[in-house]
């Protein structure tokens, strides 16, 4: 990554942001995107000086699976916010652009009025390393965007599974998309989703949907009274809406502002922030020390022989791991 294009004055940098730059936030986040010892030195400079600036978003993921209308309800969701006198950031955490080379959101196309909008910010999941590594650069881009002046940052996991899990980790409200009709309504269940989704919405309940919609909705319903909630002052909702027609969505939002004066009220929002830095101090130190691994030739040269003697019977993993954990202090 060429130096020119990244400014070290770290000062100048986060007076443009505080300032609401557009392309000072960009540049920013390439900064922290940047796999150079010295950017990622200033980044972390730029992100602490930045701090008392951030926090006071409303930090919303979104997950669905492929085909159920994420970057179409994004669009609608961030065009009503924006109406509303709102500043929207959207970004994402898709642990597969490291094989593909880039994110679903590299197409802004998909998000056409927002993204031509002055009044939001669309950022794809930096294409290299780990899911761990896609997250924590997700999170450093979220307290940029905030500190940018963006009060709603809406995170859009586009892989499975563990990203979820990620994407749930770093926002407030955990938005869970689905389909009607699609003869697995309760598909959901079995991978766990659900049991993170602080709500549900049902997409494309409109025309010859709408009835499929409503009996998917009541079917997710039932679902929920089977789980117990993971908050006492908060059970999931199930509500339908048409990202295409645009109905529900305000009645969507209404439901994300809800929950946060329920956390609010009973003292857990603040709990959940604070949970979060914690496991985020703890993935970046995870991350620091894998690139120590990396970096440091001589140590990857004896972590490649360790690797042959544990892959060969000769010594076991647990042996092997304190011997590289020796290695690093």
């Amino acid at each position: 990554m060429s130096s020119t294009r990244i400014p070290l004055n770290i000062k100048a940098l986060a007076k443009d942001l505080r300032t609401g730059s557009r392309a000072g936030l960009a540049r920013a986040i390439t900064l922290i995107e940047s796999r150079r010892a010295d950017h990622q030195a200033s980044a972390r400079d730029l992100v602490q000086a930045l701090l008392p600036a951030t926090g006071k978003a409303v930090r919303v993921g979104i997950t669905g699976s492929p085909g159920v209308g994420k970057s179409t309800t994004i669009d609608a969701l961030g065009m009503y916010l924006i109406a509303q006198g709102h500043k929207v950031a959207v970004l994402a955490v898709d642990p597969s652009s490291a094989r593909t080379g880039g994110s679903i959101l590299g197409d802004k196309t998909r998000m056409a009025r927002l993204s031509a909008s002055d009044h939001a910010f669309i950022r794809p999941s930096p294409s290299s390393g780990t899911l761990g590594g896609v997250a924590a650069k997700t999170r450093e881009a979220m307290l940029l965007c905030e500190a940018a002046g963006f009060d709603v940052v809406l995170v859009e996991t586009v892989g499975i599974g563990q990203s979820e899990t990620a994407v749930y980790d770093m926002t407030d409200f955990f938005l869970a998309l689905m389909l009607p009709g699609a003869g697995d309504e309760l598909q959901g269940i079995k991978k766990g989703l659900v049991e993170l989704a602080d709500m549900i919405a049902i997409n494309k309940a409109d025309g010859d949907n709408l009835k499929r919609a409503n009996a998917a909705a009541a079917e997710y319903r039932s679902a929920l009274h089977i789980l117990t909630p993971r908050s006492e002052h908060w059970h999931p909702p199930v509500v339908t809406y048409s990202a295409l027609a645009e109905t529900g969505i305000a009645e969507l939002w209404q439901k994300v502002l809800e929950h946060r004066t329920a956390m609010n009220a009973s003292g857990e929002f603040a709990g959940r922030r604070r949970e979060q830095q914690v496991k985020w101090m703890w993935s970046m130190l995870e991350s620091r020390m894998m690139a120590r691994l990396r970096s440091d030739a001589a140590i990857r040269a004896k972590v490649k022989k360790t690797e042959a003697e544990v892959a060969d019977g000769r010594m076991t993993p647990a042996v092997a791991a304190e011997q590289i954990a020796e290695w690093l202090k």
